[in-house]
């Protein structure tokens, strides 16, 4: 298993992103993406017949409770932690000049 990216790809990746990196930053990134691709080769080589894709890899159940109508706070109970309050509605500092 040979090298899969060259530096001079890397910097050609990082001109398309107008990203400007050091030689050694390309050199490390060169590596680094070296090193992905060969544990992606590794994977690639595992026997996944048999195997149900999943979309995560642990099991998730839906946290949704049922849709239950209640009453909603009042006026003064909603209010009563409030720092000001005007009338029914929350006093708050004034952000648009």
């Amino acid at each position: 298993m040979g090298l899969k990216i060259t530096k001079d790809e890397v910097d050609y990746v990082a001109h398309l992103a107008r990203l400007d990196f050091s030689e050694a930053e390309k050199s490390k990134f060169t590596s680094q993406l070296n090193d992905i691709l060969m544990y992606m080769e590794t994977l690639s080589q595992v026997d996944t017949a048999g195997v149900e894709p999943m979309s995560h890899a642990i099991s998730l159940q839906n946290a949704f409770r049922d849709d239950i109508v209640k009453d909603s706070l009042g006026h003064d109970l909603s209010l009563s932690n409030a720092p000001e309050a005007r009338g029914p509605f929350f006093r708050v500092p004034k952000v648009i000049e």
